[in-house]
């Protein structure tokens, strides 16, 4: 019985625990795609959670009856209701990291006029938890806190995953291999190549070249790098641009610099706070 607990049970022991975790997993994807764009058709629910027709037509009726969608009247389009702030009630251990780290963003936007955003790791995924994508023109899309991207296809999840520690590290990649849809797969493609995690360490940075999953597939990149706090990384700072304004090298040689540094001074302004309780002073411009 010990066994079966750390290895996946043989079939058949295992077909209706797999077949549970597979229906909550497919009812996740779908209420984080719907949750995402705020306003799609059941065609785009199949395509962005990665099942069925049928099977998503199922689902957001489950979860209609919840009361977590609603159907957009006179339209074939689903959109979340308030009940779905009710997942994140209770949920504030990112709320410091917000604070402290915001005067942060909005400076490095002054200076660059890119958007930049703040995530934090939320299983395989990581959630934008701030940006300024409103403060500036330089966008496509504002993407609010709750916005999600996959972990390994993006330059913040890279660099989070680079330097958190062995131990996390392995239980996020239990759960990519846990499940089967195009990220995950994906993700394991890519960290089969052994140098990637290293490299990024020894830049102190990670890339994403021609975004995909974004509101505007392939039309931006970005560079990212860790956050840190009690020597532990808690999440990563990020600087989105166009991806046809600027070669990816050009832009590690303009933007990873002021990012290390930045990242640096929310590490020390959060490790200010823990030491005496009081809000960060707001970086200076020039």
């Amino acid at each position: 019985m010990a066994d079966s607990e750390v290895a996946p049970p043989a079939r058949p022991v295992g077909e209706e625990r797999d077949g549970n975790v597979r229906a909550l997993a497919r009812g996740l994807a779908v209420l984080q795609v719907i949750n995402r764009k705020g306003s799609v058709s059941m065609m785009e629910i199949a395509r962005g959670a990665a099942i069925p027709y049928p099977t998503a037509c199922r689902i957001v009726q489950t979860l209609i009856e919840l009361g977590m969608v609603e159907r957009e009247p006179g339209r074939k389009r689903y959109r979340p209701t308030p009940m779905v702030l009710t997942l994140s009630r209770g949920y504030s251990a990112e709320d410091e990291l917000v604070r402290v780290a915001r005067p942060y963003l909005v400076e490095l936007t002054r200076r660059f006029l890119w958007p930049v955003s703040l995530s934090t790791r939320v299983g395989s995924y990581m959630m934008v938890r701030d940006s300024t994508h409103r403060l500036t023109t330089l966008t496509l899309h504002n993407y609010a806190p709750g916005f999600t991207l996959p972990i390994v296809e993006c330059a913040s999840g890279k660099a989070y995953l680079a330097f958190c520690d062995p131990e996390e590290r392995a239980l996020i990649l239990q759960g990519l291999f846990a499940l089967d849809g195009p990220a995950e797969r994906m993700g394991r493609l890519l960290l089969a190549e052994p140098t990637l995690l290293e490299r990024i360490r020894a830049q102190g940075h990670a890339t994403q070249a021609r975004n995909v999953y974004t509101a505007h597939p392939g039309k931006t990149s970005s560079l990212a790098v860790p956050v840190f706090r009690d020597d532990r990384v808690v999440g990563a700072l990020a600087l989105i641009f166009f991806a046809s304004a600027m070669r990816m090298r050009e832009a590690e040689e303009r933007f990873a610099p002021a990012l290390k540094a930045t990242a640096h001074d929310i590490t020390q302004a959060l490790a200010a706070t823990s030491r005496h309780g009081a809000g960060p002073e707001a970086p200076q411009g020039g």
